[in-house]
C-alpha cells in the first residue's frame, strides 16, 4: 500500500527520527531488549508517542506502538475492527511505521480494554519477541498494561522509561532550532494578546484569542490557563471551565500560553497584565519573582544534580521570605508540557548540556498569584539567553 503525500502540519525531518531510532536501538541491544511497547493518550503529557513516531496522541484515543530492536514499527489505533494496512519493512518514511493495526476500542467502554493490547501482543507473538521494555508505564491505561502482564508470561518484561528519557532530554540540533521556533510563536502570541485585552471581555475570550493566533502561526494544541481578579484578589491560572469572569478596569490579569508549534515541541510563557496601574504590592512581589528566577539559573549548570539544584533554591526562597517551594517551578519540555528532568529531590538525572529547561518561581498568597515563565536551553555554562523575548515585566494597560 502506498503512502498519501503527508499531510503533517509540524513533522521533523526523516534525518532526526532516524537519530532517535539509532539512539534507542543502542541502548536496546546494550539491555537485550528485542522490542518497546508505548501507549499514549494524549499530546499534552503524552509525547513518546510524537517522539517515536512523528505523530501526536490526542482526545483520549489509545495510540500503541511497538518499537522493534531490528525492524520497523507497528502502530495500534482506533478505527475499524481487523483493519490492518501494510507499507513495508524499510524504514523510509518519516515516522518509520510498517503497520497499522486498528480496532474500535474506547476508555469509556469498559470491555473494550484489552482490544489495544491484544493487537500489540499479536505483534510481539509474531516478531518473537523474548524481552520487552515498557515506555512510560503510567501513560498506559489500566486494562491495556494488565493485559500485556496476563498474556505475556513467558516474556521478560523491564521498564525502559528511564534509558528513552535520558535520550529524549537532550535536544538535537534541529530540535534546538525548532524549540527556539515555538518560543518566538508564543511571543507574537502574546504581543498581539496585550493589544486585544481590555474591560468588558471575558476570561475565556482571551484565552480563545490566543489560541486562535497560536493556531494561525501554526500550533497544533495546548492550554492557555486564565483568569482575571480586582486587586487584592489572586487572578490564578484556571481552566477554560472557570474562565467566566468579566475584566473591569483595574483588574489584575494572568495568562499562561502552553501551546505547541513547530516540530510538535511545546514551550511555556506567562505573564502579569493590568487594566490600569499595578499596585506597589504587587511590582514587589514581582520584582522578587524575578530575582528567584534570576537565582535558579545561576544553579542549571551541565553537571549539577537536579536534587542538589532544588535544595539550594528552597534555601534561597526561604532566606527572602518568600517560603519552600512545594510545586514543581523548574522542569524539562519538549514533546511534553511537563518531561525530564524534574528540578526536585525525587529526580536522579542532572542537568546537561542541550536540555530545554522552564523557569516559572512563583508567589501565591491569599491576595496574589505571582509568576513568571520563561524557556531556556543548557549550553556549556550554564542557561542560554531566555528563548522568549517578551519583556519580563507587568504589561500595564
Amino acid at each position: 500500500m502506498e503512502r498519501k503525500e503527508s499531510r503533517a502540519v509540524n513533522a521533523v525531518s526523516a534525518a532526526e527520527m532516524q537519530r532517535r531510532w539509532t539512539a534507542v536501538r543502542e541502548v536496546m541491544r546494550a539491555r537485550g531488549l528485542d522490542a518497546l511497547v508505548l501507549q499514549n493518550s494524549s499530546d499534552w503529557v503524552g509525547g513518546y508517542i510524537r517522539w517515536f513516531a512523528n505523530r501526536p496522541a490526542t482526545n483520549g484515543y489509545p495510540s500503541s506502538l511497538v518499537f522493534h530492536r531490528d525492524e520497523a514499527m507497528s502502530l495500534v489505533e482506533q478505527g475499524p475492527a481487523g483493519g490492518v494496512r501494510i507499507f513495508g519493512a524499510a524504514e523510509d518514511g518519516a515516522d518509520g511505521i510498517a503497520r497499522i493495526l486498528t480496532t474500535p476500542s474506547y476508555p469509556s467502554v469498559h470491555y473494550t480494554g484489552h482490544y489495544d493490547a491484544d493487537l500489540v501482543i499479536d505483534e510481539l507473538r509474531r516478531l518473537g519477541v523474548r524481552t520487552l521494555g515498557l515506555v512510560a508505564p503510567a501513560a498506559m491505561y489500566h486494562s491495556f498494561g494488565r493485559r500485556l502482564g496476563e498474556a505475556l508470561v513467558d516474556v521478560t518484561i523491564v521498564d525502559a522509561t528511564d534509558a528513552v528519557d535520558r535520550i529524549k532530554a537532550i535536544k538535537s540540533a534541529e530540535e534546538r532550532v525548532l524549540i527556539q521556533q515555538v518560543a518566538a510563536m508564543q511571543d507574537e502570541v502574546m504581543s498581539r494578546v496585550r493589544g486585544y485585552i481590555r474591560p468588558g471581555l471575558r476570561d475565556f475570550e482571551i484565552a480563545a484569542f490566543a489560541q486562535y493566533t497560536g493556531q494561525q502561526l501554526g500550533s497544533e494544541q495546548g492550554i492557555f490557563l486564565c483568569s482575571s481578579a480586582p486587586p487584592g484578589q489572586a487572578a490564578s491560572f484556571r481552566p477554560r471551565s472557570m474562565q467566566g469572569r468579566t475584566l473591569r478596569s483595574g483588574d489584575v490579569f494572568s495568562l499562561l500560553v502552553e501551546n505547541n508549534g513547530a516540530g510538535g515541541f511545546y514551550t511555556e510563557l506567562s505573564r502579569i497584565f493590568v487594566l490600569g496601574r499595578a499596585s506597589p504590592e504587587l511590582r514587589e512581589a514581582h520584582a522578587a519573582v524575578l530575582e528567584a528566577q534570576r537565582y535558579a539559573l545561576t544553579l542549571l549548570r551541565p553537571g549539577a544534580s537536579c536534587r542538589a539544584i532544588h535544595a539550594e533554591h528552597n534555601a534561597y526562597l526561604v532566606a527572602q521570605g518568600l517560603g519552600e517551594e512545594r510545586r514543581l517551578n523548574m522542569h524539562g519540555m519538549g514533546y511534553d508540557m511537563v518531561e525530564r528532568p524534574l528540578i526536585r529531590d525525587d529526580e536522579d538525572m542532572v542537568i546537561e548540556r542541550h536540555m530545554a529547561i522552564v523557569c516559572h518561581p512563583g508567589l501565591v498568597t491569599g491576595s496574589q498569584f505571582v509568576h513568571n515563565t520563561d524557556l531556556y536551553l543548557i549550553e556549556e555554562r550554564g542557561p542560554s539567553a531566555c528563548l522568549h523575548r517578551t519583556p519580563k515585566q507587568i504589561f500595564e494597560l
